[in-house]
């Protein structure tokens, strides 16, 4: 998760040249994807501190699946108890800055951006100036919204929770997913020796973005394979003491993804039990919640102009084509990013 989903607020009428109302997929209640609705609503102003942008494009992520469910239930204390306080949906974006609010620096209306905002899934959106950054030419704006909360997400478990150095072993569960894949590719080009676990399908590719081995979970246990420095774990379903079983003395286990069986606490419940598991142990147990940071994003876009993280679009959608996708993505049918074309899109 990530705390770039606050409270929506339209706010005052938008800067002059930006129409007063867009589309936007928005929902009135939590509930299952279909509640999810294309409609006309008012375009949101920048406050202190935020731009507002002209979408270009944008990306599904799990998370948008939970705050549309409301899942696990615990959530709904952070973002409206009995419904979303926040009813346009979407975090990733590109796009370009139409318009400052008061104390924005270093960036300027018609820069072409790209980070999280506040509803991305509308024409127009609006940003925190933090969690956005300046896109290099090289990087089009249907791969740059691809990239930002995954690629941050990876590239913190990496660097600031798994402490990755060179030369390290790495082992990344669920490496053809979103944030998988980027561990992947990132922890490559931190000069780490990366093992990826995946299903048949997507052997190949990531292989192509550098595992120096690849497991087929359908065929291996990768927990009983040798142990790594480091392992990411985007999954989070085979019990915590096997897992650990997977790091050596001295290593970590950082926990990304968790089960859902729950709809109360899932995945709280495997945090604190990875905790009490991992307790006076010498791997140690990491559970994070990544951080907006314009900083990381021009890290990542450095990476991706020099094709050392390179996006996997699986699809490209309109609009109107988003609630499905959620879905979609909530059940686990999808491969690569989702991407939401926002401009061209209907």
């Amino acid at each position: 998760m990530t705390d770039v989903h606050r409270m929506y607020d339209p706010g005052p009428v938008p800067p002059a040249g930006v129409p007063a109302t867009m589309r936007a997929v928005v929902q009135d209640r939590y509930g299952p994807p279909e509640h999810l609705q294309v409609r006309e609503v008012p375009t949101p102003a920048p406050g202190t501190g935020e731009v507002l942008l002209r979408v270009s494009a944008a990306a599904l992520n799990p998370y948008d699946w939970h705050l549309t469910t409301g899942r696990p239930y615990f959530m709904r204390l952070l973002f409206g108890l009995r419904r979303p306080a926040r009813a346009v949906r979407g975090a990733d974006v590109a796009g370009r800055v139409v318009a400052v609010g008061e104390g924005v620096v270093g960036l300027a209306v018609g820069d072409r951006v790209a980070g999280m905002a506040s509803g991305s899934f509308a024409e127009y959106a609006v940003a925190d100036a933090t969690s956005v950054a300046v896109l290099p030419d090289r990087i089009p704006d249907d791969e740059a919204a691809a990239i930002p909360l995954a690629g941050t997400t990876a590239l913190q478990a990496l660097r600031d929770h798994g402490a990755l150095v060179a030369g390290r072993h790495v082992l990344v569960v669920g490496a053809a997913g979103g944030v998988g894949g980027y561990a992947v590719q990132l922890a490559v080009a931190m000069g780490a020796v990366v093992t990826g676990v995946c299903s048949t399908g997507n052997v190949d590719l990531v292989r192509s973005w550098g595992a120096t081995e690849v497991v087929d979970r359908t065929v291996t246990d990768w927990a009983d394979g040798p142990r790594h420095d480091l392992v990411v774990d985007t999954v989070g379903t085979r019990p915590l003491a096997v897992c650990r079983r997977a790091v050596r003395p001295g290593g970590g286990y950082v926990m990304i993804g968790g089960p859902k069986a729950n709809p109360w606490i899932d995945p709280l419940g495997r945090v604190v039990a990875g905790h009490l598991r991992f307790a006076g142990r010498p791997e140690r147990f990491v559970q994070f919640t990544a951080t907006r940071s314009a900083d990381d994003l021009r890290v990542l876009w450095e990476h991706a102009a020099a094709g050392r993280l390179r996006p996997f679009v699986g699809r490209r959608i309109g609009l109107d084509d988003v609630p499905a996708a959620v879905a979609a993505v909530g059940a686990g049918h999808t491969r690569g990013k989702v991407v939401v074309d926002v401009a061209g899109g209907a």
